[in-house]
């Protein structure tokens, strides 16, 4: 291969020990880039160059230039072209940055795109790691794609733009001497001048002539030379930044820089026998030329000397630094430079927020002009609609006014003529389209297999993370139970392990959010406050209680992040695809599994508005009833505002803004129904429906619709009759369900009426966790009370032998004060409750109720029989031991 030779013999770097064509080829070859600077758009030529290490398309301003003007970077890039932008231009999108290029011709930009394309994938495709179990689709090498994906053919080498030729063709010219040079890069441009300077005095020197060429006339090694474009073309681009530091001896690269500075025809005109008048007008031309460039080379180093000054008043400062003789100077002219750097940050900070408004006014305006075009596009739309009509009915008024044979002799040469004219750039425009099509569809089909290749890793890390994150609160969930069992043994320890002890439990109660902010990074995942205000880990009075509490919280994140993507992830998918709501027994296995926090207002106010028929401004008349005349109840209602959910902390403080809602809320529903007015705990289940439902009056609808429709009559009366009567139901079916419990519960005489009492009447608020709580109260909404009886069986059953190991009544009293903290899996917890426990029939809880309710008033009666007769025995002792009481008889008033 005699080209390969020739190319060997100028720098044996250049080409590899094998075939050109069978290695990988460099690129590189001159573009316009489109310069922007404010509202001036410039075209300025460019050298470009493809370094394969980085994936990064390195440009100069000339072929022999030594350091880069600046660099694309291809790894994340997307390509586009668009007809409209004219022949040759295409883009190179970064995530930073649009950079619009323009090639010679279509030919050329073709193969940059296409050459650009392949070589951004063969860098990702061998960068890449992807983990174990990733699609083979992404994982699977250029090389073995099918021709079925081959949307684009091959485009051929367009030598003459480039390779090797192209870097020893001059640079192209620009219409002012200044429009090449980048302004924004004068070192850069300094140091490529002076390294050019310094190669053409070399160059002059050697020759002895400045216009002597003998040492360009080095013949190649094989005349077939120019017969191999192919070879040049791929060898061309091995002239890297190391490359071009060459010895004076490689003539070719001398070459390229000589013609490249503005002599591309003096060596062969000045080297034929021409007369003097040619001569000196071909001198003259260059004359001109250089005396353009020097005029550059000026503009060039005013913008040196600039830098240099600033360079040098630095210089000075730095000297006066050094040269001061008393520590007072040096501190003075360092708080003098920290007064400068305070001042420039500020601006900078001032900038910044500039920058800031400014983006949010672009991105109005750019929203206010999108919908204008969308206005636009519709007006057309209309407008090419009545076009049309008018086009139709024109013509079918034409026809019938004319003769047929007379329209059609109107048809003149010259309108065909056009009319063909047309059809040729219309299908010019489409075969343009169609190419255009073809290379969108293979970057659009690329750039899917890179992003799913990201896509999976990234879902790889994350899932990763989340096992990370569940482990180590499963660890601090550990430590803290060992703090406890140390904190049980402290009274048996010494003094100073007991104060270890004391010291690593106050450690750990700690919750210092602000810290954990400022690292960024946070391998514990809890927060303070879940999505609805309560706090993660109450403030209880009670160490051993807040310690309790933090590692439920701990446990539940834990379980929470393991189920994330098995459970939390399709059951979230499920919610997503359901549409308008409808009662099934679909909906009512999703609502029992938790609705998510996106979705659970929806659900809420779909519930109750089934239930209840929210009356026309009802609310606002209720309040202003309460505002006119004074409920009795309101006093009561005040003494328990402060008391409600004080572990939340949209109702911690008495400013808190849901606390006057709350108020109103519960003056409301007293005036609206003045049978029950205000119980205690209504103030609880009307504060976790503000929560949830945010507004007022669906918060009161809300409480309605518990009160009235799902809890049976006289639950909150001033008798709270039936909820003792739930209370005789409930340890009927623990007797059932868990027989061996309740035996345990007989032998040592334990009531659990004493625990369980609040947990029906206001529906286990303050008694589970938030996120227990919202979902047993999504469940309750739905389906009625009967979900209490099954969650409260539940939280027994799930406690059931730790509370069999306890073999006292205190201290089997003492657990049950707090046995729901020790709840950390929530779905095990709805498995007992909706699968375990079953069959639990609303039948049998109903004749349950009613069989309990009789024997209930019976012994209420019996009770007040009892009452009134120990009330008259009493009495009638008291009568006796008077003096002269029988002579009152029995007309007397006391006797009466």
């Amino acid at each position: 291969m005699p080209g390969y030779a020739y190319l060997k013999s100028l720098d044996p770097s250049m080409c590899p020990p094998r075939p050109c064509y069978l290695a990988i080829k460099k690129l590189c070859g001159y573009l316009n880039k489109l310069g922007i600077k404010g509202p001036i758009k410039t075209w300025k030529s460019r050298w470009f160059f493809y370094d394969e290490n980085k994936c990064h398309l390195l440009y100069y301003r000339t072929a022999q230039d030594i350091n880069p003007l600046g660099s694309i970077d291809l790894s994340s890039a997307s390509f586009d072209c668009k007809v409209e932008n004219g022949e040759g231009v295409f883009e190179i999108r970064t995530p930073s940055r649009v950079f619009t290029l323009k090639a010679i011709s279509k030919q050329a930009m073709m193969y940059w795109l296409q050459q650009l394309q392949m070589r951004r994938w063969e860098f990702c495709n061998a960068q890449s790691r992807f983990p174990v179990g990733s699609s083979q689709l992404v994982n699977e090498p250029l090389a073995g794609r099918t021709s079925s994906e081959d949307f684009l053919p091959p485009v051929k080498t367009p030598t003459e733009a480039v390779g090797l030729k192209a870097a020893s063709l001059p640079a192209p010219q620009t219409s002012t001497a200044l429009q090449n040079i980048s302004l924004k890069h004068p070192w850069t441009e300094l140091q490529n001048t002076v390294y050019n300077i310094c190669g053409s005095k070399q160059l002059w020197g050697n020759s002895g002539n400045v216009f002597s060429f003998s040492e360009f006339q080095e013949p190649p090694e094989n005349p077939d030379e120019e017969q191999e474009p192919e070879v040049e073309a791929g060898c061309a681009g091995e002239g890297t930044t190391e490359d071009r530091r060459m010895e004076p001896g490689m003539n070719w690269v001398r070459k390229a820089r000589w013609m490249n500075s503005g002599f591309p025809g003096l060596p062969e005109e000045l080297s034929r026998e021409r007369n003097p008048m040619d001569k000196m007008s071909v001198l003259q031309q260059q004359i001109l030329t250089l005396t353009e460039e020097v005029k550059s080379q000026k503009e060039l180093v005013k913008l040196l000397h600039k830098a240099l000054e600033a360079a040098q008043q630095e210089k000075r400062v730095s000297s006066m630094y050094l040269t001061a003789a008393e520590d007072k100077d040096r501190l003075e002219l360092v708080r003098h430079k920290v007064r400068q750097i305070a001042d420039l940050t500020s601006r900078l900070e001032t900038l910044e927020q500039e920058k800031k408004e400014l983006e949010q006014i672009l991105t109005l305006r750019d929203s206010h002009i999108q919908e204008l075009k969308e206005h636009v596009q519709l007006l057309m739309e209309k407008n090419h609609a009545k076009q049309e009509v008018i086009m139709v009915l024109t013509e079918q008024m034409a026809r019938e006014l004319s003769d047929p044979l007379q329209a059609a002799n109107t048809i003149t040469a010259e309108t065909l003529y056009k009319q063909q004219e047309e059809i040729d750039h219309l299908k010019d425009d489409i075969d343009a389209y169609k190419t255009q099509n073809q290379f969108l569809n293979s970057e659009i089909h690329q750039v899917t297999r890179l992003w799913t290749s990201v896509a999976e890793n990234e879902k790889a890390l994350l899932m990763k993370c989340a096992c990370l994150q569940a482990r180590n609160c499963q660890m601090e969930s550990k430590y803290l139970t060992v703090l406890r069992k140390l904190q049980e043994a402290v009274p048996g320890l010494p003094s100073s392990h007991a104060e270890l002890v004391r010291n690593l439990i106050q450690e750990a109660l700690q919750w210092d959010v602000k810290e954990e902010a400022e690292e960024g990074f946070n391998l514990n995942p809890v927060s303070e406050y879940d999505e609805y205000g309560f706090m993660t880990v109450p403030d209880y009075e009670v160490e051993d209680w807040k310690l309790l509490a933090k590692i439920q919280a701990l446990e539940i994140k834990s379980n929470n992040l393991r189920s994330q993507e098995l459970v939390e992830k399709p059951l979230r998918d499920r919610w997503n695809s359901v549409g308008e709501l409808s009662p099934s027994a679909e909906l009512k296995n999703l609502i029992r599994s938790g609705i998510p926090v996106e979705h659970r207002q929806r659900v809420w106010r779909w519930i109750v508005s089934r239930h209840c028929s929210h009356l026309p401004d009802h609310y606002q008349r209720l309040l202003r009833q309460s505002k006119s005349t004074e409920q009795p109840a309101s006093r009561q209602i005040e003494l328990d505002l402060p008391r409600t959910l004080t572990n939340n902390k949209h109702f911690s403080s008495p400013t808190s803004q849901l606390i006057p809602k709350l108020r109103r809320v519960l003056l409301a529903f007293s005036w609206h129904n003045p049978a029950i007015g205000y119980c205690q705990g209504l103030n609880r289940l009307a504060a976790v429906a503000l929560l949830v439902l945010e507004d007022e009056e669906s918060a009161f609808w809300c409480l309605v619709h518990i009160v009235e429709n799902l809890m049976p009559a006289d639950y909150y009366s001033d008798t709270l009759i039936t909820s003792q009567v739930d209370q005789r139901v409930f340890k009927d079916f623990l007797s059932e369900k868990l027989p061996r419990l309740m035996a345990h519960f007989e032998q040592y005489r334990i009531d659990v009426s004493l625990i369980t009492f609040n947990w029906f009447l206001v529906a286990f608020v303050d008694s589970l966790v938030s996120d227990i709580l919202l979902r047993v109260w999504d469940a309750f909404l739905y389906e009625g009370t009967k979900v209490i009886f099954r969650y409260a069986l539940a939280i027994f059953k799930y406690n059931e032998e730790e509370i069999l190991r306890i073999h006292d009544s205190v201290e089997i009293y003492q657990y049950l004060r707090f046995f729901t903290r020790m709840i950390m899996d929530g779905r095990k917890l709805m498995n007992i409750a909706f699968n375990d426990l079953n069959p639990f029939p609303m039948k049998l809880l109903r004749n349950r109720r009613s069989m309990h309710r009789e024997e209930l008033e019976a012994e209420l009666c019996e009770l007040e029989q009892i009452k009134a007769a120990y009330v008259k025995e009493r009495a009638d002792t008291r009568c006796a031991t008077l003096p002269g009481c029988e002579m009152l008889g029995a007309t007397s008033p006391l006797y009466l």
